[in-house]
């Protein structure tokens, strides 16, 4: 079994329920240990005594910068305490009249020609626009900015071991510089203008009288920039390669649109836009029967974890309506996404909006649509799709 090949990644729901049957616990040839079901993973995102989310517990991994989601309590109590002030539900509330004007004007680019990439040309600009105006950035600085993504989202690769997760970790590092370089002028900039906007709330904020440190910032900006947008962009392709592939349930919603933010749950579910999250055991752990040595890194299959057919009936069927479902796609407990909220609103705001003018759509390529580059997300890089040609949001009124 090939896990890095282009068709296991586009669906590896039947590897994962192959494993997952013969042994949750399984050690693959890259010799990271998999956790895939779904009591198993939760055991190992909150018991922080035997999986640290500090990967230099692993020898020769580290981690790759000052992420809050790499460290461990108290310190990650304290990181998220801070940022968390940076990112309240009021925040992410303000936003909403700014992310439909954004949907709307991508939508316009391309509903009158009847066809477009979705990927390209909604899905994955849309969560990255956002983030930029919460940033602060101009939109003039973004292609930077898009370019520092894509390499820090390449990280995820290291774990292949090869020659190009050697050349990722080097590009990684030269990103990392040119950023250090670049981030106290933005930093300053923001201050200076006086402008209400993520970036400057986040430098201001203090828990006990403490403050982030420029490299905590930069962690954080790093990890904005690609947890930020990649997750909402594969949450808002994938619910697309949903409806497509179960047209019953699109009627379903385009019935009853106020089953919207349940359907957005089940997208969440059935092809989690974040495959696998990493861990490092800080000591022997037995699980399910096997001992995972200490030392090694451990991957939480959540993809896998969603499709448990102990947890959620049926689990291999897209259910629009499925009630109740306590997916971990998000992650659980200390280390759960703290943009969960915005992403979901923008998924809200843009299937809406889709739903509501696109009409007819079907995929515009017999060819299986490419993957993303990072291995630990699902979903794809171009999603050619036709249409019957909608309106102009100007015309709809």
């Amino acid at each position: 079994m090939d896990f890095f090949s282009d068709d296991t990644r586009r669906n590896p729901y039947p590897a994962y329920d192959q494993m997952r049957s013969a042994s949750p616990v399984f050690l693959p040839p890259f010799d990271s240990w998999m956790v895939l079901d779904f009591e198993g993973v939760k055991r190992v995102l909150v018991d922080h005594d035997a999986f640290s989310s500090d990967l230099s517990h692993a020898p020769g991994i580290g981690n790759p910068g000052e992420w809050f989601i790499f460290f461990d309590p108290p310190r990650h109590t304290k990181l998220r305490a801070i940022i968390s002030k940076a990112f309240t539900p009021r925040v992410v509330a303000n936003l909403e009249p700014r992310i439909r004007e954004l949907s709307r004007q991508l939508l316009d680019d391309s509903i009158e020609r009847g066809e477009m990439d979705l990927a390209a040309d909604f899905s994955v600009p849309l969560p990255m626009l956002v983030i930029a105006e919460m940033i602060g950035v101009p939109a003039a600085d973004w292609p930077r900015y898009k370019r520092w993504s894509d390499v820090i989202l390449k990280l995820a690769n290291t774990i292949s071991k090869n020659e190009e997760a050697a050349l990722n970790v080097n590009e990684y590092r030269a990103v990392t510089a040119e950023m250090r370089a670049f981030l106290p002028d933005l930093i300053a900039e923001r201050r200076a203008a006086r402008q209400d906007d993520l970036l400057t709330r986040l430098v201001e904020a203090e828990v006990d009288g403490e403050r982030l440190t420029q490299e905590e910032v930069l962690g954080f900006v790093q990890l904005l920039l690609v947890g930020g947008q990649e997750t909402t962009a594969n949450l808002i392709s994938n619910a697309l390669l949903c409806f497509v592939e179960n047209p019953d349930q699109l009627a379903q919603l385009q019935a009853a649109p106020e089953l919207l933010p349940q359907a957005i749950e089940e997208v969440l579910r059935y092809r989690s836009p974040v495959q696998w999250i990493l861990r490092a055991t800080r000591r022997d752990v037995e699980l399910h029967g096997q001992v995972i040595p200490v030392g090694k890194l451990v991957l939480a299959m959540i993809g896998s974890a969603n499709r448990d057919p102990r947890q959620f009936p049926d689990a291999g069927r897209f259910d629009i309506a499925r009630e109740p479902n306590p997916h971990i796609a998000f992650g659980y407990g200390i280390h759960s996404c703290l943009g969960a909220p915005l992403s979901r609103l923008e998924a809200r705001i843009a299937l809406a909006d889709f739903l509501e003018r696109v009409k007819e759509f079907e995929l515009a390529s017999d060819e299986p649509w490419e993957p993303r580059k990072a291995l630990h997300v699902l979903g794809p890089s171009r999603l050619p799709i036709g249409f019957r040609p909608g309106r102009r949001a100007a015309a709809t009124g």
